[in-house]
């Protein structure tokens, strides 16, 4: 059954930028009223609320705010991202990466979730990635957020059942935004991967959403890939060993 989002409020994190500006212009093209959550202003929505969702203070405040209003639906597309060798990410980096892509998730769910099963109808939607389910190198910090908030989303899907909340987690693989920094590029390049054009992605998500799908890995080889993953990890560790190879090289370069 495809949802009705005619006059639904739907809060967006991340809505300004490059996925999350096209997921909120379908969204609002299916009558949904969309209420962004970013560091700057979110054109594509009806409202913008800026706010910083790396810090505790932050995601409190937007929380209260949250908890104040009718959420019918909340998108987590906010995400950071780091890339490169794990030993020269600093701390504040690697508190900031687990912040934005798990933790900010996992508060803004709690905030809007009361108010959902009081009305049996809600839907939180975690947007995750592939790495979080096939973890990559030099994409460590990033990879295991991306594993918790799959794993945030099983946990309460499970908890949910019978409730009238639906949750959904949705993976897409890389993708062409200004998310990657030329060194991913150029990573990409080296290893022949084809990052996917964000209309695509956009319309990928929306569509998974309007059919409730608890669960979506976008690319065929990925879906593959994430239950070889899970059966036969050894045998992936073979295969992105050259991938590996050529991520040590590229760095190696830059010292």
């Amino acid at each position: 059954m495809i949802l009705q989002l005619e006059g639904k409020q739907i809060v967006l994190t991340g809505a300004a930028g490059g996925i999350g500006s096209l997921v909120a212009t379908r969204l609002r093209a299916h009558g949904a009223r969309l209420i962004g959550i970013d560091r700057v202003d979110c054109p594509a929505c009806d409202e913008t609320i800026i706010a910083d969702l790396s810090s505790e203070q932050g995601l409190a405040s937007i929380g209260d705010a949250l908890g104040a209003r009718k959420v019918d639906m909340l998108v987590n597309i906010a995400g950071f991202q780091y890339f490169g060798p794990y030993e020269r990410q600093d701390q504040a980096n690697i508190w900031l990466g687990y912040a934005v892509n798990l933790i900010a998730p996992a508060a803004l769910t709690r905030a809007v979730l009361p108010q959902m099963i009081k009305r049996k109808s809600g839907h939180i939607v975690n947007i995750g990635s592939v790495m979080g389910s096939i973890n990559y190198p030099f994409f460590a910090a990033y990879s295991s957020a991306k594993a918790g908030v799959r794993g945030l989303s099983e946990g309460l899907r499970r908890e949910m059942a019978g409730l009238g909340v639906d949750v959904s987690y949705i993976a897409p693989r890389a993708v062409r935004t200004a998310f990657n920094n030329a060194a991913v590029m150029r990573f990409m390049e080296m290893t022949k991967m084809h990052p996917d054009d964000p209309a695509f992605v956009a319309d990928r998500i929306v569509q998974a959403i309007l059919k409730r799908r608890k669960e979506t890995f976008i690319g065929f080889r990925e879906r593959l890939f994430v239950r070889l993953n899970a059966l036969f990890p050894r045998l992936i560790d073979a295969g992105l060993a050259g991938q590996t190879a050529q991520g040590r090289q590229l760095f190696s370069s830059d010292q």
